[in-house]
C-alpha cells in the first residue's frame, strides 16, 4: 500500500523508502463498463488511501478525465465502444506520460501481448487480488516521481 508520507521510512534497515505523494497525485483514474467492478474498485482505492475518478467508457474518460492531476490510469481492455488499448494508444499519441494499469476478464497471450506492445505498467487478469493491483499502482508511483 502507497501511504503518503513527508520522510522515507526508516524503521527498518535497507527498506526502501515509502513513495511520497502529494494530495493531488493520489487520484487513480479508472476507467470500465461494468458498474460492479467500477464500485469495487473505489471502494478499494478510497480503502487505501486514493481518490477514485470513475469512467464507464473510452468516450467519457476523454471528456471529462484530468490526467494531468491522476497518479495513473485503470483501464478495461474490453469496453463498449473504443477499446482500452485504442484508448491507451490515444495517449500516447497525444504525448501522454500517465502510467497505465490494464485489466481484462478476456486473458489471452495475444491480448497480454497487445496490452504491453501499447505500453502499460501492469496487466492484470480479472478477477484479481487486490494487493497485485495495489502493487501496480505503486510501481505507477515510483515511476511517476
Amino acid at each position: 500500500m502507497v501511504m503518503p508520507s513527508a520522510q522515507p521510512a526508516r524503521s527498518r534497515p535497507n527498506a526502501p523508502p515509502v513513495v511520497s505523494l502529494s494530495p493531488r497525485r493520489k487520484v487513480v483514474l479508472v476507467v470500465d463498463d461494468d458498474p460492479s467492478v467500477l464500485r469495487g474498485l473505489e471502494r478499494l482505492l478510497r480503502a487505501n488511501g486514493f481518490n477514485a475518478e470513475l469512467f464507464d467508457s473510452a468516450e467519457a474518460f476523454l471528456l471529462h478525465a484530468n490526467v494531468h492531476e491522476a497518479l495513473c490510469l485503470v483501464l478495461d481492455i474490453n469496453l463498449t465502444g473504443k477499446s482500452g488499448i485504442e484508448l491507451r494508444r490515444e495517449l500516447a499519441a497525444a504525448g501522454s506520460l500517465l502510467p497505465v494499469i490494464f485489466m481484462t476478464a478476456n486473458d489471452s497471450a495475444a491480448t497480454s501481448q497487445a496490452a504491453r506492445d501499447a505500453g502499460c505498467v501492469a496487466y492484470l487478469a480479472k478477477p484479481f487480488p487486490a494487493a497485485m493491483l495495489m502493487e501496480a499502482i505503486k510501481r505507477a508511483a515510483a515511476g511517476s516521481n
